[in-house]
């Protein structure tokens, strides 16, 4: 069995390497020499995810609890300020505690015990659960070194600020079996995970990889139908095997209509861009299954969408889709209303009298045991619209506009409906999962950035006892981790204050001076008037006027905006004509 000690060692020697190529060289060396076994749960390790994406319950473990059970264990409950003043980030402070205590333990973990060990902490419902996985966590950082307990931290809040991100993984992978990069890319778009992604390589090789993981996905689920719901309201989810979802194809941003039509160069869709939460949904013998866009399963809190899909009568597909929330006159509600139904599995039914969903597809994935996403998104259109009409499901409003007088005047309509704005879809571009890729472009009205918060102030005033000042960043994937570009306390009901408060505290890795920094995992949708040159911030841009209009509960920090995004809409400011608003 592979040692938890050796992999942290490895995780130190990473840190402190600059190259790439190096960096790769070196997790690539370890994954062979560890063997297939363990080899998975260490490559999702290395790239801050404690457990398969996709397969992923809630962990709900907060760094303030990680924090204060290494200090009790450590004898160091007081000495909080000092070390964390010491401490270059939170898996060095955890370690720096875990250092003063009397009793070091021998290194005995093994990474199968510590990926059983989240699995199980991750597993634990019901009454008690919170004091459950505070227990099952002490026992774990009980028995780890100190080295260990500072990189079992950092995997636990996602952090391991080492260099090694998804991307440089699959090289790392492409390395060690040997095979071209673009294959173990193509892999990864229809697994979803670096770890299956690896066993995938390691089992067959080549390019038969790809036609297993693309059959399996096909083949995926058993034959019960889902159940109808049961005498709590509640719909219960068929035993068997379940389909895997894909990751989501993603869009790039685009100033406007006129920029579509250069950047996609070839004709192209115009269609609705609706507020509400992405899903994706596999249909079949085995029944409905849904899926949000963070690949967490949501079937059970969304019935109308199952019967929906369930007039396609068993037929195999897999469709992405958007769901909004209507109010009783059938309006189309903000998207925070629509993401209060996803993970819902109590009182589902009264939820749905108070806020019922319409689904809009607009893309199919799969159909009749073949995955489509080589299929130009043309062709994977005329199939949808075949369903659809056959079906009656919804799709949003569309266009294929013959000029860019055509595409703004349907921009503009859009935005007179309500719409947030509009997508525009190369006609010949093939479904992408998990890239974001030139052949989707979204065009919205207002400038807005999906930001990440990193750090909160406590409010004074009328705000008193509130997180309410919020640090906003965007992602750094050159360097990893996260740049501010600016902070905001405007936009927030005082409902959603102390909301927000309570979901910062429990992602709390530290305090100074009042400023509450906390793990990256909310990003928020940021509209701001305009870029400007800052020294305050290390990107050297801050956004102006900035105001939170959502909280992107369905995205990922890994699916916020780079700080080159940031840049290109500074550099798109400065190329305004003049006479531009």
């Amino acid at each position: 069995m592979a040692s938890f000690n050796d992999f942290a060692n490895l995780c130190l020697a990473l840190s402190q390497t600059q190259s790439r190529l190096q960096i790769a060289a070196l997790a690539a060396e370890f994954l062979n020499r560890i063997g297939r076994a363990e080899a998975p749960a260490a490559a999702r390790f290395m790239v801050g995810r404690a457990l398969p994406q996709g397969a992923e319950k809630p962990l709900n473990v907060s760094g303030r609890a990680i924090w204060k059970i290494a200090a009790e264990i450590a004898g160091a409950e007081d000495q909080g300020e000092e070390i964390f003043a010491a401490a270059t980030d939170f898996g060095e402070a955890i370690e720096m505690a875990l250092k003063r205590r009397a009793d070091t333990p021998e290194p005995t973990l093994t990474i199968a015990e510590v990926e059983s060990e989240f699995a199980a902490i991750a597993s634990i419902e019901g009454r008690n659960s919170r004091r459950l996985k505070l227990d099952a966590l002490r026992g774990l950082l009980r028995r780890a070194t100190p080295l260990e307990a500072k990189f079992l931290a950092k995997i636990l809040i996602g952090e391991m600020r080492h260099g090694m991100s998804e991307g440089l993984m699959l090289e790392a992978l492409a390395a060690m079996a040997a095979r071209p990069i673009a294959e173990v890319r193509r892999i990864n778009m229809v697994e979803g995970d670096v770890g299956r992604t690896l066993l995938r390589l390691t089992a067959t090789g080549g390019a038969s990889s790809i036609a297993a993981s693309t059959a399996e996905i096909n083949e995926a689920g058993g034959d019960k139908a889902a159940t109808p719901a049961n005498a709590s309201g509640d719909h219960a989810l068929p035993t068997d095997a379940a389909p895997r979802p894909l990751k989501p194809m993603l869009a790039q941003p685009a100033a406007n209509v006129a920029d579509a039509f250069r950047i996609l160069g070839g004709p192209f869709a115009l269609e609705h861009k609706l507020d509400g939460a992405r899903v994706q949904i596999h249909s079949g013998p085995f029944g409905v299954r849904i899926w949000s866009r963070r690949l967490n399963e949501i079937t059970r809190s969304l019935p109308e969408v199952i019967e929906t899909i369930g007039r396609l009568a068993g037929r195999r597909a897999i469709f992405d889709g958007e769901v909004i929330a209507i109010d009783p006159g059938g309006r189309p509600l903000a998207f925070q209303d629509v993401m209060r139904r996803f993970g819902r599995v109590r009182e589902v039914e009264r939820m749905r009298a108070e806020r019922p969903v319409r689904l809009f597809v607009f893309d199919l994935i799969g159909l009749d045991g073949n995955l489509l996403i080589d299929e130009p998104y043309e062709r994977r259109y005329a199939a949808l619209a075949g369903l659809a009409e056959s079906a009656g499901l919804e799709r949003a409003g569309r266009i294929i506009p013959d000029s860019i007088a055509d595409g703004t005047q349907f921009f503009a309509r859009a935005i007179a409906d309500g719409y947030e704005g509009v997508m525009a879809k190369a006609l010949a571009s093939p479904y992408t999962p998990g890239a974001r890729g030139r052949g989707w472009l979204k065009i919205k009205q207002a400038r807005t950035l999906d930001l990440t918060i990193v750090a909160a102030e406590w409010g004074y005033g009328r705000r008193h006892g509130w997180l309410s000042n919020y640090h906003l960043a965007a992602r750094d994937p050159n360097r990893g981790g996260f740049v501010e570009v600016g902070k905001t306390f405007k936009g927030l009901t005082d409902e959603d204050f102390r909301e927000m408060t309570d979901r910062l505290l429990a992602l709390k890795i530290e305090e100074r001076r009042g400023v509450v920094v906390v793990r990256p995992e909310i990003v928020v949708e940021v509209a701001y008037s305009d870029i400007q040159r800052s020294p305050q911030y290390d990107g050297g841009m801050a956004l102006r006027f900035a105001r939170i209009v959502g909280v992107r509960s369905d995205k990922s920090t890994d699916e916020a905006d780079t700080i080159d995004a940031v840049a290109a809409a500074f550099d798109r400011q400065a190329l305004k004509p003049l006479g531009a608003p």
